[in-house]
């Protein structure tokens, strides 16, 4: 047979795969309906434990990497759980035509709560500097009032800080919630409003603009001084799949020291060292690792996110300093131990590592 015989085999086959996933999402969406209907939770981890181990042994049987079988049925069910949990977002709507407002709805969270608003039936209005007025949008939030159901504050923090203070001073009758990832620079803010006796929470999304499954992710719940708000900013979440987190004010931003701030400067030291080192890059991607890689993908990923955010996570957090000190005397120690040649301090400083990321399982 020509290659060109065996080319059109080969699309007669990727037309009835596409086919097949077209069949499992459509039967998806009716198991979807029946345990909504039920009342049965949308994901069930034993269900694709059976799934997993399913394809895994079909694979091997047939001479198939049991590894690629994984990675697609993981795909695919992955792609079944978001159109479930959309489905059931929708389906079970908390809007029923209640009135929110996005303050800062046209970047790229705050566009992500005007979608998910708006997916439950709210009305949803944005009030954004970077919008063009007209129909439930506005450059001004204060030009957009403040009778609604749910207020978001979702602008950068230093300027969130500020909003929040004048919004208790208009003691809004709805909840009000910020989704700042620091909350040192929001304290005066909430309590403004709890003072207000305002309805106020507030929220941190562990999970970007371009999430479509909750499932997985965490979203922070943070003591703002009135349970009833934070009880009712849970319930809009309530058909998601999202892992709800609780913790106070302080708490929040000592972690977040760690879990952002660490983690976004080592990955800016290190882009920085290889832009100030001299060497070209074509030069350092011919000689790539895997470990060179890995960090060239996470690092890659911190350069092209928005810098300004990054300093105010680094700048505005009470807690900030001490993470970036431990970074600092932590490569001093390493650079310590190389240049006096000792291997066994080395070889402990790993060890500890390997001892203290184990307990994290």
């Amino acid at each position: 047979m020509s290659l060109d015989k065996f080319r059109n085999q080969l699309s007669t086959i990727d037309r009835k795969i596409v086919e097949l996933i077209a069949d499992r999402q459509r039967v998806v969406g009716e198991i979807g309906n029946i345990k909504q209907t039920a009342g049965r939770a949308t994901r069930d981890f034993e269900r694709e434990k059976d799934v997993l181990e399913m394809a895994r042994g079909q694979a091997e049987s047939l001479g198939v990497d049991p590894d690629l079988a994984e990675e697609i049925m993981t795909a695919l069910i992955r792609a079944s759980l978001t159109h479930q949990e959309q489905s059931r977002v929708i389906a079970e709507g908390r809007g029923d035509g209640r009135r929110a407002l996005i303050i800062g709805g046209a970047g790229k969270m705050g566009g992500w709560f005007v979608n998910f608003f708006s997916s439950q039936g709210f009305l949803t209005v944005i009030a954004d500097t970077g919008v063009v007025p007209g129909p439930g949008k506005c450059r001004d939030w204060r030009q957009a009032g403040t009778d609604y159901d749910v207020i978001v504050v979702a602008t950068p923090m230093a300027i969130s800080g500020e909003i929040l203070i004048q919004l208790a001073e208009l003691k809004p009758a709805g909840l009000i919630f910020d989704i700042g990832s620091l909350k040192s620079p929001l304290k005066a803010g909430l309590e403004a409003l709890r003072r207000a006796k305002c309805r106020v929470a507030s929220l941190h999304p562990m999970y970007g603009p371009d999430t479509e499954l909750l499932s997985g992710r965490h979203l922070i719940f943070v003591d703002a001084g009135c349970p009833e708000a934070t009880a009712a900013a849970k319930e809009l979440f309530a058909a998601t799949m999202v892992e709800e987190l609780e913790m106070g004010l302080d708490d929040h931003d000592r972690l977040i020291a760690y879990v952002l701030g660490l983690s976004h400067a080592l990955n800016i030291a290190f882009f920085t060292a290889l832009a100030e080192s001299g060497e070209a890059a074509p030069k350092l991607a011919q000689l790539s690792s895997t470990t060179f890689d890995a960090q060239l993908l996470v690092s890659g990923a911190v350069a092209h996110e928005n810098p300004k955010m990054y300093f105010e996570i680094q700048h505005l957090n009470d807690f900030g300093l001490g993470p970036l000190d431990a970074l600092c005397e932590s490569s001093a120690r390493i650079r310590e131990l190389v240049a006096s040649g000792d291997e066994a301090g080395f070889v402990d400083l790993m060890q500890k590592g390997r001892d203290y990321l184990a307990t994290r399982r």
